[in-house]
């Protein structure tokens, strides 16, 4: 194998954080597709290609083993290795953007992987939901993908959305979570009506929030959640008369009898939680708690926190069969309230 294709067919995006050995693997298999690797070509020695890409032998060596192992290379001794085979199936690139990792976003992204299967190569990438940091990435990427998907959630910046995102061609852009002011309605999106959905969720909980004085919304200053949830909520409120607030720092806010706290964020339900056991009240009777976004141990924690919460699985699901069946749409994720003791 030559130098230059070489360089053409094996490169490492320091940037992803898809694991470098599974990066190692799609370029070579990148390379024997696009004929830069021919069988019987003469690969670089694991020091070798460990010096030339700045990586460790622990990774090439892993990469190497997972090619191995697809039967894309062999080896012999005093040979090292080579490409053994060039029909290689043809796979999707598909460059995921999730703007923070989480419990959820972990849900949407092992649901979208394994829905694709074996179709799709799958780079990953987290921008911290910084729009620069969103910016710099796409400016960045070293290979193109056949679709591009975007959590767009940014704390700051989001008028600048439009025209970052206007940097992936249109028919390879798919939207996760929401639409984008801005952006032409011919693009794939996979959203939640976050609007619509605490509103109508909350409504599901209305006997047991009648036991209540005051509901709070804890939806913490400079965060990249949706305003619409915050609507939602202020509709929900006035619609059926309860006393509300918008608690923009619950460190600062005192626990106290007779309230219900909505927390977005994981920590507000461990700060609510921590609070509430010091002061000695005890969670479904003296406060109520209802946590947005459902994950697995919500089902178990003090025997149950109430969530409202997108179907994230689903969501994941529905993305991935999109991308697989070539359609071009936009769908609502369902939303769903779960009951438990906590309110």
């Amino acid at each position: 194998m030559s130098s230059s294709s070489f360089n053409k067919s094996i490169q490492i995006n320091d940037f992803s954080s898809t694991p470098k050995y599974i990066q190692l693997v799609d370029a070579v298999i990148d390379g024997v597709r696009n004929n830069y690797l021919k069988q019987g070509d003469i690969l670089p020695s694991i020091n070798e290609l460990s010096i030339y890409l700045d990586i460790s032998r622990d990774t090439v060596e892993k990469g190497y083993k997972q090619l191995k192992s697809l039967g894309v290379i062999s080896s012999t001794p005093g040979k090292g290795y080579f490409v053994a085979k060039t029909d290689v199936a043809k796979k999707l690139k598909i460059a995921l953007f999730l703007n923070k990792l989480s419990a959820h976003k972990k849900i949407v992204y092992d649901a979208f992987a394994k829905e694709l299967g074996d179709e799709a190569s799958l780079d990953l990438f987290v921008y911290n939901s910084d729009i620069s940091h969103l910016r710099r990435l796409l400016l960045n990427l070293n290979k193109q993908y056949d679709r591009y998907v975007v959590f767009p959630h940014f704390k700051e910046g989001r008028d600048q959305a439009p025209e970052v995102l206007s940097l992936i061609p249109e028919e390879k852009l798919m939207l996760l979570g929401k639409h984008i002011d801005g952006i032409s309605d011919n693009v794939d999106c996979v959203y939640e009506n976050y609007e619509k959905d605490i509103y109508e969720a909350l409504e599901k909980f209305l006997e047991p929030l009648s036991r209540y004085q005051m509901i709070k919304l804890v939806f913490p200053d400079h965060s990249d959640y949706p305003k619409a949830i915050i609507k939602g909520f202020y509709k929900f409120c006035n619609q059926y008369a309860f006393d509300h607030i918008l608690v923009g720092n619950l460190a600062k806010e005192p626990i106290k009898k007779g309230e219900c706290y909505i927390n977005l964020a994981e920590d507000d339900l461990e700060l609510i939680l921590e609070k509430s056991i010091k002061k000695g009240l005890k969670i479904g009777k003296d406060i109520g708690v209802i946590s947005y976004n459902e994950t697995a141990l919500k089902k178990f924690i003090l025997n149950g926190i109430a969530t409202i919460s997108t179907d994230f699985d689903l969501m994941g699901k529905y993305a991935a069969q999109i991308i697989k069946n070539q359609e071009k749409k936009q769908v609502e994720v369902p939303f769903y309230a779960n009951y438990r003791p906590s309110i």
